[in-house]
């Protein structure tokens, strides 16, 4: 099983770290070096502190929504035809340039806690996305961490190819010696080339496979591809403390890692949420009050400045009268007649105080029937709250299962370290017994080849086995405190 396919994050950080042999060189990454660049460039990374900062900026905007709403008009006309004049609101069929401006505001007073229970959602789902992108933090620590120690036990597994390699190509020279002197046929010579082709073979494919984990490495770091890569090899990782099995009982870990795992936390939160979620669309269903209030004047640029004047007195003939053979002039009562006189364009200023108005008001919005919406969103938010509780069970239980997994593994991983030590061992007295009968004659090549290709072998499950071991074992420390103590 391949090591990034572990869950966990940041398990080895510290533990490569350990005696690690400090290079004055600039190229060379240590594991510190990887993660913090990492930190800072990768894409994963990057997206989800996107995904953060857009949950921050929903929330703020939920927190201003509770502010009175405040807008502002301005506008102009010409208006040519029949047409309703703006400021003495009659019908005039000239032309005229007209304007208005206002000023609105509005402010909920009182809708159910629909505001405040959203409000309180939004807090929930902010921290839950710090969780997540703590988490997201996490899981690129730890394949960084995975990919860094694949690629030391790739680079350990080309130094055992190496030294097989240069033993063929000595026992090669030793038997073309031999059989240049007529001490052993020529086969023992073609026995070695073919073992020689092969323990090439190895040897390149074991440098490829440093080379793909190094691209892997690279792609995580969002690293350049033609930067060179040059990791800080530990001096002796057989000396990192490791905790015992009693002290990583898997119940225990699973213990304390729910009050420490981000995911989890992240859960817990989000269940929150989706709770005040539920509380804010079910306000909605209820009546909403609302005071609103305004200002605003116009101006009009064909008003005219219209004064009252009285003419008169008047005093009309109504007809005459004879007298003694003379006639006489019938005056009536004296009158006056009230007239209108245009006194030219009523100033702006004029116009914009006496058409100065204000207005304010309640309104309380009684929802009667939209379509069903209301309660629909009510509806979803509920299954989304049952929906996220069932999330949390899965985590907590795929939680559980990888403590466990994770403590199986650990065991088996001690003992198959110990075999693999122990296989060491027997394969290379076998081969130093090989060695000296094959070089008095008494092997033949065949039997010699398969001598030390066990042993071969045998060291490769060993370096295997050993960085399995140290992973595993980090691994539920960290399941188990979120740290790594050395």
């Amino acid at each position: 099983m391949k090591l990034y396919q572990f869950p966990g994050p940041i398990l080895v950080i510290c533990l490569l770290f350990a005696n690690t042999v400090h290079v004055a060189a600039q190229d060379k990454w240590s594991l510190k070096r990887c993660v913090d660049y990492a930190m800072a460039n990768n894409i994963s990374i990057k997206q989800q502190d996107v995904q953060k900062r857009l949950a921050e900026l929903t929330l703020k905007q939920s927190q201003l929504s509770q502010i009175p709403n405040l807008s502002a008009s301005v506008s102009g006309n010409y208006n040519a035809g029949r047409s309703v004049n703006p400021t003495t609101y009659t019908y005039e069929t000239q032309g005229f340039l007209s304007s208005n401006a206002s000023l609105n505001t509005n402010v909920t007073l009182f809708n159910w806690f629909s505001k405040r229970n959203t409000i309180a959602s939004n807090i929930y789902q902010a921290n839950a996305y710090g969780f997540l992108l703590e988490k997201a933090k996490n899981d690129v620590a730890f394949n960084i961490a995975s990919t860094f120690l694949q690629i030391l036990q790739n680079n350990e597994q080309v130094h055992v190819n190496e030294t097989q390699l240069t033993l063929t190509k000595a026992q090669l020279s030793n038997t073309e010696k031999l059989v240049a002197a007529g001490s052993v046929p020529e086969s023992n010579q073609a026995d070695l080339l073919a073992q020689l082709a092969r323990d090439s073979a190895n040897l390149i494919t074991a440098q490829n496979n440093v080379i793909l984990s190094t691209l892997q490495m690279k792609a995580l770091l969002n690293l350049g591809f033609d930067i060179p890569f040059q990791p800080e090899i530990p001096s002796d990782i057989s000396n990192i403390p490791l905790p015992s099995l009693n002290e990583v009982d898997p119940e225990m870990v699973y213990s304390a890692a729910m009050s420490t795992n981000p995911l989890i936390r992240a859960d817990s939160l989000q269940i929150k949420s989706w709770e005040r979620s539920v509380a804010a669309s079910r306000g909605a269903m209820f009546p909403t009050l609302s005071l609103s209030a305004g200002i605003g004047t116009n101006y009009a640029n064909n008003v005219n400045d219209i004064r009252n004047v009285v003419l008169g007195p008047f005093q009309d003939t109504l007809g005459t009268v004879s007298v003694g053979g003379t006639n006489y002039n019938v005056i009536g009562k004296p009158y006056t007649v009230p007239s209108q006189v245009v006194g030219g364009k009523t100033p702006f200023g004029t116009q914009i105080s006496n058409n100065f108005q204000q207005a304010v008001g309640l309104s309380l919005s009684i929802p009667i029937f939209n379509a069903w919406q209301a309660r629909a969103q009510y509806k979803r938010n509920k299954l989304n709250l049952y929906n996220q509780e069932l999330t949390r069970d899965k985590d907590n239980q795929q939680l559980r299962q990888d403590i466990y997994t994770a403590h199986a593994n650990a065991v088996a991983a001690i003992q198959k370290f110990y075999a693999a030590s122990r296989g060491v061992d027997a394969s290379q007295k076998a081969f130093d017994f090989a060695t000296k009968r094959f070089n008095l004659g008494l092997m033949n090549t065949i039997d010699y080849i398969t001598t030390q290709n066990n042993l071969f072998q045998a060291q490769i499950n060993k370096v295997s086995a050993q960085y399995d071991y140290i992973f595993r074992m980090k691994l539920l420390e960290f399941y188990r405190d979120q740290k790594i103590t050395l």
